[in-house]
């Protein structure tokens, strides 16, 4: 406890690691103000009366709880940082089939300002076509009766407005979410959706603590809940940073065939080497079904077909698992190519031992990267869909939303990857970051 303190202090003794901090903090304060400004047009009251009396355990609650309650409330901020993941997925989805896009990603620096700038106006479509979404739901939403956007304001107006600002708030985030990866600290889209989660604890506790207050659940069973929970986040964490090492034999000076004073070195391949990222991708996928079928708020054929995607149904649960898979193959093959890493190993002078150099390398690591990155993907898969068996059990939505599940994963991986950056500039200042005093001395050397 005693070093964990210290390294807290050590943080605030250096200027750049403290500037940037304070940024981050004060540009995330602007993101929690921005989720409580209603959209003009909108009964504040009875929006919240509306609120209090629909479900949480669907979509749209999950939804909420990626942007920290500004779906609820109706806000500037309804539609977060999402359209961006979306537009993000769609082009390198598009980048992996189209030869324009794979040639932008061989083409370096300029290659990515180029996706970058593609990927804005991606994002400005998706806002556009959700918004037009949310437009729609907010008009057929009703509280005792009366609905939530009086009539006289109903109208071409209110569609436009809300779309304009929707879209508006989406860019703005997005903007605000660079700054945070350039002048703060972490991922910028990553923490602030991290921070929405966050926002939702307090209420995740305060319903449990109603549940067993009022003796709907006996405290033994919470306890057992909780200890379930503690050992999930320790097999995420697990899971996280786990890794497989491939030895990798450089020589420093050949005779023949003869290596003489070689260097080994290893490659360090993560049983998890996407991150949070599948997590994130499947999700933005699952909730395009629900903002297409608001569209049609009168139609019953419609309606059945979104009671499939129910947060707490089997078929979401089902298809959700299945397209994290998908994108765990594939958003590792994205951060680690096996043939680029063979071409690099070979320009280098260094080679595997027991394997050849070219594409019997490329070839063994690709095997070792499918065995390993399985398991994770199942994993990745398992923790997300808990929350739905978690509900079927009595567990309130709120609780296993945030405790088990996608947002567990985001916490988890999103606080390790900003705590791994604030050590960095810890060790690079010579102070004792927060892991083990042995790794760092390692980490060092």
């Amino acid at each position: 406890m005693a070093k964990i303190s210290e390294s807290f202090r050590n943080i605030f003794k250096i200027q750049e690691l403290r500037q940037r901090i304070i940024f981050t903090a004060l540009i995330l304060i602007v993101v929690r103000i921005g989720a409580h400004i209603t959209l003009p047009g909108v009964d504040a009251a009875a929006l919240a009366e509306a609120v209090r009396n629909q479900s949480a355990n669907t979509l749209f609650g999950l939804y909420d709880m990626f942007v920290g309650g500004a779906f609820e409330n109706a806000a500037i901020f309804a539609l977060g940082i999402m359209p961006y993941i979306s537009a993000s997925i769609i082009i390198q989805l598009l980048g992996a089939v189209v030869p324009y896009f794979q040639k932008l990603s061989k083409e370096g620096e300029e290659g990515r300002k180029k996706i970058t700038q593609i990927t804005r106006y991606g994002t400005v479509l998706v806002a556009i076509l959700q918004g037009w979404g949310v437009s729609v739901r907010l008009i057929n939403m009703q509280a005792a009766g009366v609905s939530i956007v009086p009539p006289e304001v109903q109208g071409i107006g209110f569609f436009i407005s809300t779309i304009i600002v929707l879209t508006s708030g989406t860019i703005f985030m997005m903007w605000l979410g660079e700054q945070i990866t350039e002048r703060g600290i972490g991922n910028g889209i990553s923490l602030i959706i991290f921070i929405g989660i966050i926002a939702r604890l307090p209420h995740a506790i305060l319903d449990e603590y109603q549940l067993v207050s009022s003796g709907a659940r006996s405290i033994i069973i919470e306890i057992v809940i909780i200890a379930a929970m503690v050992a999930i986040i320790a097999g995420v964490i697990f899971m996280t940073q786990g890794t497989r090492r491939i030895p990798v034999q450089y020589a420093k000076r050949v005779i023949g065939r003869k290596i003489y004073g070689g260097v080994t070195q290893y490659i360090p391949m993560r049983v998890n080497t996407a991150g949070v990222m599948p997590i994130i991708f499947a999700q933005s996928i699952m909730f395009l079904p629900s903002t297409i079928l608001t569209f049609f708020p009168e139609s019953e054929f419609m309606s059945g077909i979104a009671s499939y995607f129910q947060y707490d149904s089997y078929f979401y649960s089902f298809a959700f698992g299945l397209i994290i898979v998908f994108f765990t193959y594939f958003y590792t093959a994205i951060a680690f190519n096996p043939k680029d890493v063979a071409e690099t190993m070979q320009k280098q002078g260094g080679f595997i031992p027991g394997i050849r150099p070219g594409k019997n390398t490329s070839d063994f690591v690709d095997n070792i990267l499918t065995k390993i990155t399985l398991p994770g993907s199942f994993f990745l898969a398992f923790v997300a869909i808990l929350p739905t068996f978690m509900m079927k059990l009595g567990v309130t939505g709120s609780f296993a939303s945030f405790f088990g599940g996608t947002s567990l994963l985001i916490i988890v991986g999103v606080g390790l990857d900003t705590l791994q950056q604030v050590e960095s500039h810890l060790l690079m200042r010579h102070y004792d970051g927060f892991l083990k005093k042995g790794h760092l001395k390692g980490r060092r050397g």
